[in-house]
């Protein structure tokens, strides 16, 4: 018998844990959903001291958002206090522990939404923001428009009294190695060699850890936002999905909140975000259809990662097909989880 491609065969076993995710409906039920990103998440290389980092984490994030909600806080709040914990880890490629671009610097990206208003920012390709997400909502806030990047964007930090940190501050040796690793396969492919199973591993690591969180208030508003250190190696100013309103992140009132966590350059073509809220507005679909159909478009073009999503009922979904998403949700309704790999929360 034919072999089921393995982006299939995790998409079609995660199927039933999104639909599991799901919460009973509730006018009164907030909370929030976070990811550290979706990959190839070894189970047997990661040890038990390392999975026990990631699980605190990812914890701690999440209890920091829930806290905002909990307090009376909005949803914008919420996840912007959930990402700053993540960026602030070297566990995730985001802010401090990002991946490194060809020339040996980081290049981080984010980017907000709020639900309730839809309006928007990000920030690309910014190379001294300690917190980028914090930047993506000061564009949001107090510039007119929704994107910035590079230099004019530290231009901008400037203006609203950022104080810029040297790019040393987000690079880790682990990261340094990940990049050589790359270099490596990268000569090995120009001098026509063929790419053996570990090159193909490192192939498919290069692109993932991204951070995300979305958020449902207590008045019933939404929000979404993403953060990233995007592809090891990348060159000339490469962007993902993350910064892009719509790819990465989507937040609205009427339908849901997305982040998105992946292969940007697929998760853009298709414009996994807005799919899936769109599915929700024009068909009426329920949320964790929505994102398990956008998913499968996706993998139809060869990409794979994973997406978190939370709409105005409290409905919660967590799809991913790799082997793993570092994830996790706290809804009022006293459900809560964190979860690595294929189990169900």
């Amino acid at each position: 018998m034919k072999s089921i491609p393995t982006f299939l065969f995790y998409l079609t076993g995660l199927l039933a844990v999104a639909g599991a995710a799901e919460t009973p409906r509730s006018e009164k039920l907030y909370g929030l959903v976070l990811h550290g990103g979706a990959g190839v998440i070894d189970r047997k290389a990661l040890t038990a001291e390392k999975e026990a980092e990631y699980r605190a984490k990812l914890t701690e994030a999440r209890e920091a958002g829930y806290t905002v909600l909990q307090r009376g806080g909005t949803a914008l709040d919420a996840v912007i206090a959930t990402i700053v914990i993540l960026e602030d880890s070297p566990l995730f490629n985001a802010g401090k522990g990002a991946v490194l671009a060809a020339d040996g610097k980081c290049e981080l990206d984010a980017s907000v939404m709020d639900g309730r208003t839809q309006t928007a920012g990000a920030v690309a390709g910014v190379r001294h923001i300690k917190n980028p997400i914090t930047l993506a909502r000061a564009v949001m806030e107090k510039s007119p428009h929704v994107m910035l990047s590079g230099d004019g964007a530290e231009q901008f930090a400037k203006q609203q009294g950022y104080t810029l940190v040297p790019n040393e501050y987000f690079q880790t040796e682990e990261r340094r190695v990940q990049l050589e690793k790359a270099k490596q396969r990268e000569a090995a492919k120009k001098s026509a060699r063929l790419e053996t199973p570990d090159e193909s591993h490192l192939r498919r690591i290069a692109r993932y850890g991204t951070v995300g969180c979305v958020a449902l208030d207590q008045a019933g508003n939404l929000a979404a936002g993403t953060s990233t250190g995007g592809m090891t190696n990348k060159k000339f100013g490469r962007i993902g999905d993350a910064p892009i309103i719509g790819a990465g992140t989507y937040a609205a009132n009427a339908t849901c909140a997305v982040s998105a966590t992946g292969w940007g350059e697929y998760f853009i073509r298709v414009g996994v975000a807005r799919d899936i809220a769109a599915q929700l507005e024009y068909k009426g679909a329920g949320l964790a259809e929505a994102a398990a159909v956008t998913l499968a478009k996706v993998a139809s073009l060869g990409g794979d990662g994973g997406v978190i999503a939370i709409n105005r009922q409290g409905q919660v979904t967590m799809p991913f097909n790799t082997t793993g998403m570092y994830r996790g949700y706290r809804l009022s309704n006293g459900k809560n989880a964190i979860a690595i790999f294929g189990e169900t929360p």
